[in-house]
Protein backbone atom coordinates (compact mmCIF):
# COMPACT_ATOMS: atom_id res chain seq x y z
CA UNK A 1 0.00 0.00 0.00
CA UNK A 2 1.11 3.76 -0.74
CA UNK A 3 1.94 5.78 2.01
CA UNK A 4 3.21 9.54 1.32
CA UNK A 5 5.26 11.16 4.20
CA UNK A 6 5.20 14.12 6.03
CA UNK A 7 6.43 17.06 4.24
CA UNK A 8 10.01 17.70 5.97
CA UNK A 9 10.61 13.70 4.86
CA UNK A 10 9.54 14.55 1.81
CA UNK A 11 12.20 17.30 1.62
CA UNK A 12 14.64 15.02 2.87
CA UNK A 13 14.05 12.22 0.35
CA UNK A 14 14.37 15.02 -2.65
CA UNK A 15 17.53 15.71 -1.38
CA UNK A 16 18.75 12.65 -0.95
CA UNK A 17 17.37 11.90 -4.97
CA UNK A 18 19.53 14.30 -5.96
CA UNK A 19 23.10 13.21 -4.03
CA UNK A 20 21.84 9.22 -5.72
CA UNK A 21 20.96 11.10 -9.45
CA UNK A 22 23.08 14.31 -9.61
CA UNK A 23 26.29 13.41 -9.35
CA UNK A 24 25.76 10.70 -12.89
CA UNK A 25 24.04 13.43 -15.00
CA UNK A 26 26.32 15.95 -13.50
CA UNK A 27 29.28 13.82 -15.68
CA UNK A 28 27.43 13.63 -19.11
CA UNK A 29 26.87 17.71 -18.66
CA UNK A 30 30.79 17.53 -17.71
CA UNK A 31 31.13 15.50 -21.06
CA UNK A 32 29.25 17.64 -23.20
CA UNK A 33 31.38 20.84 -22.13
CA UNK A 34 34.40 19.18 -22.61
CA UNK A 35 33.30 18.37 -25.91
CA UNK A 36 32.27 22.02 -26.78
CA UNK A 37 35.67 23.53 -25.72
CA UNK A 38 37.79 20.83 -27.35
CA UNK A 39 39.53 19.17 -24.64
CA UNK A 40 37.54 16.36 -25.98
CA UNK A 41 37.37 15.25 -29.08
CA UNK A 42 35.79 12.22 -31.35
CA UNK A 43 38.86 10.20 -31.34
CA UNK A 44 39.38 10.03 -27.35
CA UNK A 45 35.60 9.00 -27.46
CA UNK A 46 36.14 5.88 -29.17
CA UNK A 47 38.76 5.16 -27.67
CA UNK A 48 38.04 5.36 -24.27
CA UNK A 49 34.11 4.18 -25.34
CA UNK A 50 36.45 0.86 -26.59
CA UNK A 51 38.18 0.49 -23.16
CA UNK A 52 35.11 0.54 -21.25
CA UNK A 53 33.34 -2.12 -23.56
CA UNK A 54 36.26 -4.46 -23.65
CA UNK A 55 37.73 -4.25 -20.48
CA UNK A 56 36.80 -1.73 -17.32
CA UNK A 57 33.20 -2.67 -17.71
CA UNK A 58 33.32 -6.53 -17.47
CA UNK A 59 35.91 -6.08 -14.81
CA UNK A 60 33.66 -3.85 -12.63
CA UNK A 61 30.47 -6.79 -13.46
CA UNK A 62 32.73 -9.60 -12.85
CA UNK A 63 34.00 -8.27 -9.56
CA UNK A 64 30.52 -6.85 -8.10
CA UNK A 65 29.05 -10.91 -9.03
CA UNK A 66 31.73 -12.94 -7.52
CA UNK A 67 31.22 -10.34 -4.67
CA UNK A 68 27.74 -11.15 -4.03
CA UNK A 69 25.54 -13.49 -2.10
CA UNK A 70 23.57 -15.17 -5.19
CA UNK A 71 20.96 -16.36 -2.99
CA UNK A 72 20.41 -12.53 -2.38
CA UNK A 73 21.11 -11.06 -5.66
CA UNK A 74 20.09 -13.51 -7.98
CA UNK A 75 16.59 -13.15 -8.46
CA UNK A 76 14.50 -15.43 -10.92
CA UNK A 77 11.36 -13.46 -10.53
CA UNK A 78 12.92 -10.03 -11.45
CA UNK A 79 14.32 -11.34 -14.66
CA UNK A 80 11.38 -13.14 -15.85
CA UNK A 81 9.62 -10.09 -15.38
CA UNK A 82 12.32 -7.84 -16.76
CA UNK A 83 12.33 -9.83 -20.11
CA UNK A 84 8.60 -9.76 -20.38
CA UNK A 85 8.20 -6.17 -20.19
CA UNK A 86 11.21 -5.88 -22.78
CA UNK A 87 8.74 -7.78 -24.58
CA UNK A 88 5.72 -6.00 -24.12
CA UNK A 89 7.65 -2.44 -24.84
CA UNK A 90 9.00 -3.82 -27.78
CA UNK A 91 5.81 -5.17 -28.94
CA UNK A 92 3.63 -1.93 -27.69
CA UNK A 93 6.05 0.49 -29.19
CA UNK A 94 6.00 -0.82 -32.66
CA UNK A 95 2.42 -1.50 -32.60
CA UNK A 96 2.45 2.23 -32.28
CA UNK A 97 4.92 2.97 -34.78
CA UNK A 98 3.48 1.16 -37.90
CA UNK A 99 0.54 3.11 -37.04
CA UNK A 100 2.20 6.65 -36.81
CA UNK A 101 5.61 6.93 -38.24
CA UNK A 102 6.83 6.76 -41.97
CA UNK A 103 7.86 2.86 -43.07
CA UNK A 104 11.48 3.65 -43.49
CA UNK A 105 12.37 5.08 -39.99
CA UNK A 106 10.33 2.42 -37.69
CA UNK A 107 12.67 0.54 -37.25
CA UNK A 108 14.73 3.14 -35.42
CA UNK A 109 11.81 4.68 -34.01
CA UNK A 110 11.13 1.69 -31.97
CA UNK A 111 14.61 0.75 -30.98
CA UNK A 112 15.22 4.14 -30.07
CA UNK A 113 12.10 3.64 -27.33
CA UNK A 114 12.54 0.40 -25.67
CA UNK A 115 16.82 -0.15 -25.54
CA UNK A 116 18.05 1.52 -22.58
CA UNK A 117 22.19 2.45 -21.95
CA UNK A 118 21.31 -0.06 -18.91
CA UNK A 119 25.20 -0.91 -18.99
CA UNK A 120 26.94 2.38 -18.33
CA UNK A 121 23.82 4.98 -16.57
CA UNK A 122 21.52 1.89 -15.31
CA UNK A 123 24.27 0.65 -13.31
CA UNK A 124 25.61 3.68 -12.26
CA UNK A 125 22.34 4.81 -10.34
CA UNK A 126 22.21 1.73 -8.99
CA UNK A 127 25.38 1.87 -7.69
CA UNK A 128 24.66 5.03 -6.19
CA UNK A 129 21.42 4.00 -4.74
CA UNK A 130 21.99 0.20 -3.53
CA UNK A 131 25.65 0.26 -3.10
CA UNK A 132 26.91 -3.35 -3.86
CA UNK A 133 23.46 -4.81 -4.65
CA UNK A 134 22.49 -2.38 -7.42
CA UNK A 135 26.17 -3.46 -8.53
CA UNK A 136 25.66 -7.18 -7.86
CA UNK A 137 22.01 -7.61 -9.07
CA UNK A 138 22.26 -4.66 -11.78
CA UNK A 139 25.15 -7.29 -13.33
CA UNK A 140 22.97 -9.71 -13.67
CA UNK A 141 20.30 -8.41 -14.98
CA UNK A 142 22.62 -6.75 -17.27
CA UNK A 143 23.28 -10.15 -19.15
CA UNK A 144 19.38 -10.83 -19.94
CA UNK A 145 19.52 -6.67 -21.33
CA UNK A 146 22.03 -7.76 -23.35
CA UNK A 147 20.72 -10.63 -25.15
CA UNK A 148 17.28 -9.19 -25.11
CA UNK A 149 17.90 -5.49 -26.52
CA UNK A 150 20.74 -6.92 -28.76
CA UNK A 151 18.47 -9.89 -30.33
CA UNK A 152 15.13 -7.47 -30.68
CA UNK A 153 16.73 -4.47 -32.12
CA UNK A 154 17.85 -6.54 -35.11
CA UNK A 155 14.53 -7.69 -35.92
CA UNK A 156 13.14 -4.62 -36.05
CA UNK A 157 15.75 -3.10 -38.04
CA UNK A 158 15.97 -5.53 -40.55
CA UNK A 159 12.02 -5.69 -41.00
CA UNK A 160 12.34 -1.85 -42.25
CA UNK A 161 15.89 -2.07 -43.70
CA UNK A 162 15.50 -5.34 -46.28
CA UNK A 163 18.52 -6.77 -48.45
CA UNK A 164 21.31 -5.50 -45.25
CA UNK A 165 23.91 -8.01 -44.47
CA UNK A 166 23.62 -8.03 -40.93
CA UNK A 167 21.30 -11.03 -39.73
CA UNK A 168 19.78 -12.20 -36.30
CA UNK A 169 21.93 -15.42 -36.56
CA UNK A 170 25.33 -12.58 -36.81
CA UNK A 171 23.73 -10.72 -34.01
CA UNK A 172 23.57 -13.79 -31.83
CA UNK A 173 26.85 -14.52 -32.54
CA UNK A 174 28.19 -10.93 -31.35
CA UNK A 175 26.36 -11.49 -27.88
CA UNK A 176 28.38 -15.10 -27.47
CA UNK A 177 31.58 -13.09 -27.54
CA UNK A 178 30.28 -10.00 -25.86
CA UNK A 179 32.64 -9.14 -23.11
CA UNK A 180 30.16 -8.23 -20.49
CA UNK A 181 28.18 -11.32 -21.11
CA UNK A 182 31.53 -13.50 -20.86
CA UNK A 183 32.14 -11.50 -18.08
CA UNK A 184 28.73 -12.61 -16.21
CA UNK A 185 29.38 -16.30 -17.21
CA UNK A 186 32.25 -16.56 -16.01
CA UNK A 187 31.55 -14.71 -12.66
CA UNK A 188 28.44 -16.90 -11.54
CA UNK A 189 30.61 -19.92 -10.70
CA UNK A 190 32.77 -17.69 -8.83
CA UNK A 191 29.90 -16.65 -6.92
CA UNK A 192 28.32 -20.02 -6.98
CA UNK A 193 30.82 -22.00 -5.13
CA UNK A 194 32.27 -18.86 -3.30
CA UNK A 195 35.52 -18.81 -4.84
CA UNK A 196 37.90 -16.46 -3.64
CA UNK A 197 40.82 -14.32 -6.01
CA UNK A 198 44.10 -13.42 -4.00
CA UNK A 199 44.10 -9.71 -2.42
CA UNK A 200 46.35 -7.62 -4.95
CA UNK A 201 44.37 -9.38 -7.77
CA UNK A 202 40.66 -7.69 -5.94
CA UNK A 203 42.56 -4.51 -5.42
CA UNK A 204 44.17 -4.17 -8.63
CA UNK A 205 40.45 -5.01 -10.43
CA UNK A 206 38.95 -2.63 -8.25
CA UNK A 207 41.37 0.28 -9.53
CA UNK A 208 40.58 -0.33 -13.00
CA UNK A 209 37.39 -1.18 -12.56
CA UNK A 210 36.98 2.41 -10.74
CA UNK A 211 37.56 4.00 -14.29
CA UNK A 212 34.18 2.51 -15.68
CA UNK A 213 31.66 4.97 -14.64
CA UNK A 214 33.17 8.25 -14.78
CA UNK A 215 35.01 7.63 -18.45
CA UNK A 216 31.94 6.11 -19.87
CA UNK A 217 29.51 8.63 -18.72
CA UNK A 218 31.88 11.15 -19.78
CA UNK A 219 31.92 9.60 -23.41
CA UNK A 220 28.35 9.59 -23.14
CA UNK A 221 28.12 13.50 -22.45
CA UNK A 222 30.75 14.11 -25.01
CA UNK A 223 28.44 12.23 -28.09
CA UNK A 224 25.50 14.11 -27.74
CA UNK A 225 25.08 16.58 -30.56
CA UNK A 226 22.90 19.72 -29.33
CA UNK A 227 23.82 21.17 -33.08
CA UNK A 228 21.95 18.35 -34.57
CA UNK A 229 19.32 18.34 -32.10
CA UNK A 230 18.31 21.90 -32.87
CA UNK A 231 17.98 21.58 -36.48
CA UNK A 232 16.23 18.02 -36.64
CA UNK A 233 14.06 16.59 -34.13
CA UNK A 234 11.42 15.36 -35.61
CA UNK A 235 9.48 12.06 -34.50
CA UNK A 236 12.92 11.41 -31.96
CA UNK A 237 10.80 13.75 -29.41
CA UNK A 238 7.85 10.60 -29.68
CA UNK A 239 10.35 7.90 -29.24
CA UNK A 240 12.14 9.70 -26.56
CA UNK A 241 8.62 10.49 -24.90
CA UNK A 242 8.00 6.28 -24.97
CA UNK A 243 11.40 5.56 -23.76
CA UNK A 244 11.54 8.05 -20.79
CA UNK A 245 8.01 8.68 -19.72
CA UNK A 246 5.65 6.18 -20.78
CA UNK A 247 7.14 2.70 -20.71
CA UNK A 248 9.31 3.29 -16.86
CA UNK A 249 6.22 4.30 -15.86
CA UNK A 250 3.97 1.58 -17.05
CA UNK A 251 6.40 -1.29 -16.57
CA UNK A 252 7.59 0.29 -12.36
CA UNK A 253 3.27 0.30 -11.87
CA UNK A 254 2.40 -3.08 -13.19
CA UNK A 255 5.93 -4.54 -11.63
CA UNK A 256 4.64 -2.89 -8.42
CA UNK A 257 1.27 -4.88 -8.91
CA UNK A 258 2.36 -7.83 -8.86
CA UNK A 259 4.26 -7.41 -5.89
CA UNK A 260 7.79 -6.38 -6.34
CA UNK A 261 9.03 -3.91 -4.11
CA UNK A 262 11.74 -2.18 -2.52
CA UNK A 263 15.59 -2.65 -4.22
CA UNK A 264 13.75 -5.05 -6.88
CA UNK A 265 11.35 -2.67 -7.60
CA UNK A 266 14.27 0.56 -7.59
CA UNK A 267 16.30 -1.63 -10.05
CA UNK A 268 13.90 -2.49 -12.58
CA UNK A 269 12.82 1.09 -13.15
CA UNK A 270 16.57 2.40 -12.56
CA UNK A 271 17.06 0.25 -15.89
CA UNK A 272 13.65 0.77 -17.76
CA UNK A 273 13.92 4.64 -17.35
CA UNK A 274 17.80 4.83 -18.77
CA UNK A 275 18.69 6.90 -21.76
CA UNK A 276 18.41 4.80 -25.34
CA UNK A 277 22.06 3.30 -25.65
CA UNK A 278 24.29 4.55 -27.50
CA UNK A 279 24.85 1.39 -29.50
CA UNK A 280 21.62 1.83 -31.25
CA UNK A 281 23.00 4.24 -32.98
CA UNK A 282 25.79 1.65 -34.36
CA UNK A 283 23.29 -0.15 -35.53
CA UNK A 284 21.52 1.56 -37.04
CA UNK A 285 24.09 2.96 -39.03
CA UNK A 286 25.81 -0.48 -40.11
CA UNK A 287 22.00 -0.66 -41.88
CA UNK A 288 22.50 2.07 -43.62
CA UNK A 289 19.28 3.77 -41.47
CA UNK A 290 17.85 7.12 -40.50
CA UNK A 291 21.00 7.73 -38.18
CA UNK A 292 20.40 11.84 -37.47
CA UNK A 293 16.79 10.45 -36.01
CA UNK A 294 18.82 7.81 -33.86
CA UNK A 295 21.60 10.44 -32.46
CA UNK A 296 18.63 12.80 -31.82
CA UNK A 297 16.95 9.98 -29.93
CA UNK A 298 20.35 9.40 -28.24
CA UNK A 299 20.84 13.45 -27.26
CA UNK A 300 16.81 13.79 -26.44
CA UNK A 301 16.72 10.45 -23.61
CA UNK A 302 20.00 11.61 -21.85
CA UNK A 303 18.74 14.64 -21.32
CA UNK A 304 14.99 14.23 -20.49
CA UNK A 305 16.73 11.17 -18.21
CA UNK A 306 18.30 14.16 -15.86
CA UNK A 307 14.67 15.67 -14.56
CA UNK A 308 12.44 11.84 -15.03
CA UNK A 309 15.11 9.41 -13.79
CA UNK A 310 15.33 12.12 -10.35
CA UNK A 311 11.43 12.48 -10.46
CA UNK A 312 10.93 8.95 -10.80
CA UNK A 313 13.12 7.91 -7.81
CA UNK A 314 11.98 10.53 -5.65
CA UNK A 315 8.39 9.39 -6.05
CA UNK A 316 9.38 5.92 -5.25
CA UNK A 317 10.80 6.32 -2.23
CA UNK A 318 8.96 9.16 -0.83
CA UNK A 319 5.82 6.40 -1.18
CA UNK A 320 7.82 3.75 0.47
CA UNK A 321 7.91 1.47 -2.67
CA UNK A 322 10.94 1.51 -3.19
Amino acid sequence: MLRVAPLTSLLATFLYTLETTLPVFAMVFIGIGLRRIGWVDQHFVGTASALVFKATLPTLVFLSIIRADLSTTLNPGMLVFYGLATLASFGATWFWAARRVRHEDRGVYVQGAFRGNCGIVGLALAANLYGDYGLSAGGLLLGLVIISYNSLSVIVLLAYQPGKSMTLAGALRDIARNPLIIAVVIAIPFAAFELRLPGWVMTSGDYFASLTLPLALLCIGATVSLKSLRSDSGPALGSATWKMVTLPAACTLVAWMVGFEGRELGLMFLFFASPTAAASFVMVKALGGNDRMAANIIALTTLLASVTVTVGVFVLQSTGVA
